[in-house]
């Protein structure tokens, strides 16, 4: 069992269409498990339930809500070297995001930021093992006029356990 923080964006009814078809074709490891979101806080497992969601409270209090735009996609390697990913990667609201993943890390979650990875804000849309279909796939994406507007203005914090997504508690940003 462990614990997140991630924020299901706000976006158009035809937005999330396209998201989910996608995915349902592209993200067969995930698409079952948990709708189209952008991860804050990535899974731990050293926190008790109480203590997770106290010091999660702690730190989104002060976060306002905010807007951001996606016109494009990339790939990104696991960092378990096994397989391949497709993001959504906002072009406004990256440094919002980036800015609520460190806010989030500031206090006792410190000890599980990982610094061997970079941040990437994104909606994770497909996975392969094989890095040309996600190129072919990419390319494909972004040769198209995309624009995924929306707004964070929740985050929830959520259990992953057996390959299920519960959330504990939804918080609304100011």
């Amino acid at each position: 069992m462990t614990y997140l923080v991630i924020a299901y964006p706000k976006i158009s009814e035809e937005n999330f269409k396209f998201i989910q078809d996608y995915r349902e074709i592209n993200d067969t490891k995930y698409f079952n498990v948990v709708k189209p979101h952008f991860t804050i806080v990535f899974p731990t497992s050293n926190f008790s339930e109480h203590d997770f969601i106290e010091e999660a409270i702690k730190q989104i209090r002060s976060i306002k809500q905010f807007d951001f735009k996606i016109k494009c996609a990339t790939i990104n390697q696991d960092y378990s070297k096994d397989f391949y990913h497709e993001f959504l990667v906002p072009d406004q609201g990256y440094s919002d995001f980036v800015k609520l993943h460190d806010k989030l890390y500031s206090g006792k979650f410190f000890d599980n930021l990982r610094f061997d990875i970079d941040y990437i804000p994104h909606i994770g849309i497909g996975n392969s093992k094989d890095v040309f279909i996600c190129k072919k796939n990419v390319d494909n994406i972004n040769s198209k006029s995309l624009l995924i507007e929306g707004v964070i203005s929740t985050l929830d914090i959520v259990k992953y356990e057996n390959d299920l997504i519960t959330t504990l508690e939804t918080i609304e940003l100011s």
